[in-house]
């Protein structure tokens, strides 16, 4: 079998880091695409190949991929959109910019990529789309309006791919994660002080008691926190099985989550749900 290829997006640390490292070591031929250029000269160093791609910056999207089909001689057998960030703080205290920021990052960008690489996939025959989703893609969590409202877009805009896509011979697959180890609380902060302004909120209060501690806190581990491994093992089956599924939910508030929404009233979900 010829060297497989793949673009994987938004892999200086965490879900995109492992799942380079781990493709790379099944044989894979990893493009691992990075926002900033310094973390692209750090994976570089570490033998990979990697283009600056930036999901708000389209010119970097355009380039990017240029310089991965250029490297491959023009074809692609996978793209696993992975980038993108969060945006804490109460609904009614994001501003319309901190949410169109969002939407750049885990929606348009992701859509624009996606687009580019369709073509290159129908003219070879094959290929593999997968979107990294989450938990909050179907369900809800307060002080996550943002991030949710951006997840439960790209479901929906990836599930209508995949109906699309049914005539053709390319999979579209989503994963969707629970609580991973990463750093995407850290990174946060700096999203929230450039959007939200608590201390003139409503609820500041809160704010004060329950986000910040979480925000700013010493961290540790969520319940039933995995690795970022556990999602790379499910890419691994998006991949590489003959007939992918359509989802993959990974960890047990994940499933937990998915069958919570599809079996209890509306108001209990709800009532639960406000208790974390």
């Amino acid at each position: 079998m010829s060297e497989r290829s793949i673009l994987i997006t938004g892999c200086s640390s965490g879900i995109g880091l492992d799942a380079a490292r781990g493709l790379r070591d099944r044989g894979w031929r990893v493009f691992a695409a990075c926002r900033r250029e310094e973390d692209c000269v750090r994976l570089r160093a570490e033998g990979f190949e990697s283009p600056r791609i930036d999901y708000r910056d389209g010119e970097s999207i355009r380039t990017g991929l240029a310089e991965v089909l250029a490297a491959t001689g023009g074809t692609l057998d996978a793209l696993f959109n992975n980038g993108g960030h969060g945006l804490t703080g109460a609904v009614e205290d994001v501003p319309v910019e901190g949410l169109r920021e969002v939407f750049e990052s885990n929606v348009f960008g992701g859509h624009d990529l996606t687009r580019r690489v369709i073509p290159v996939m129908r003219a070879q025959g094959h290929g593999r789309i997968v979107q990294c989703s989450s938990v909050l893609g179907y369900g809800a969590l307060r002080w996550r309006g943002a991030y949710v409202a951006s997840k439960h877009a790209l479901e929906g805009l990836t599930a209508t791919l995949r109906l699309e896509m049914r005539d053709t011979p390319i999979h579209v697959v989503l994963l969707e994660p629970g609580p991973i180890t990463s750093d995407f609380r850290i990174k946060g902060r700096a999203v929230f002080e450039r959007w939200i302004d608590w201390e003139a909120s409503a609820r500041a209060g809160m704010y004060r008691d329950t986000l910040l501690p979480r925000l700013y806190g010493p961290g540790g581990r969520d319940a039933f926190e995995l690795p970022a491994s556990a999602v790379t093992a499910q890419l691994v089956r998006a991949l590489e099985a003959r007939r992918p599924r359509a989802r993959y939910r990974i960890t047990v508030p994940a499933k937990v989550t998915w069958w919570a929404r599809r079996l209890l009233p509306e108001a209990l979900v709800e009532a639960l749900t406000a208790r974390v």
